[in-house]
């Protein structure tokens, strides 16, 4: 039986190298949930985000992410693991050697896909569920920041992923490009039902969007019940 949840922490502790980061987290996210992950610099964000798609092992607890168990996960199952998972980072990450269209197949075909009709059909899919198809051809580096983070969200999408992790997708974004960046995130896991859980450090992006909300503080993690803990 399939579970409802697209991350599932019991009592896990997390490590970054033998430094003791989270301890004791118990952290559950349903299909097409969005929730936000807050948290000081050095609190555990990016190591959880990590243990999430298999960059740190988990080494103490339980955890599952879209079903595949994270607990002695073997280096040959996490290529597995990232299939079912779409990651947007703060700096965007492209390959700025070649244009958007070849950034996209590069990732279908280090996945498994072969077919360069399907890999076309897909990457244009992509592109315009982000308004972003007539940007194909183009060199990343003539891209604005807003527009490179809409093919990184593109890129996220490119294999039907359950679950979007966002490492501070607006960091580096002006306050209006943010929003619009926003919307598309809100929208696109709506649209699709994928869940997404979304690190940041931009209080007036959860101000204005609200959702169940994570922090990372003192070594635990806690559901904040209003926006008033934040701060």
């Amino acid at each position: 039986m399939k579970s409802d949840k697209v991350i599932q922490l019991e009592k896990a502790f997390i490590y970054q190298r033998n430094y003791l980061v989270l301890n004791h987290v118990d952290f559950d996210l349903n299909v097409g949930e969005f929730a936000y992950l807050i948290g000081k610099t050095g609190s555990g964000k990016s190591s959880l985000l990590k243990v999430l798609y298999g960059d740190l092992p988990l080494t103490e607890g339980y955890g599952q992410v879209v079903g595949n168990e994270l607990n002695g996960m073997k280096t040959s199952k996490i290529p597995t693991l990232r299939r079912h998972l779409g990651i947007v980072f703060q700096d965007f990450q492209l390959l700025l050697d070649r244009n958007v269209e070849k950034n996209l197949s590069f990732v279908l075909k280090a996945t498994g896909w072969k077919d360069k009709n399907l890999i076309n059909d897909r990457i244009d899919e992509v592109l315009e569920s982000v308004g972003m198809i007539s940007k194909k051809k183009m060199m990343p580096f003539r891209l604005s920041g807003g527009e490179q983070q809409r093919i990184s969200i593109a890129r996220a999408l490119l294999n039907h992923p359950e679950l979007i992790l966002a490492d501070e997708p607006t960091g580096n974004l002006d306050p209006e490009t943010s929003i619009e960046i926003m919307n598309l995130i809100l929208n696109l896991s709506k649209e699709r039902n994928v869940a997404v859980l979304m690190a940041t450090h931009d209080y007036n992006i959860i101000q204005k969007f609200p959702a169940k909300t994570f922090k990372c503080e003192d070594g635990k993690v806690s559901v904040l019940q209003t926006s008033e803990s934040l701060f």
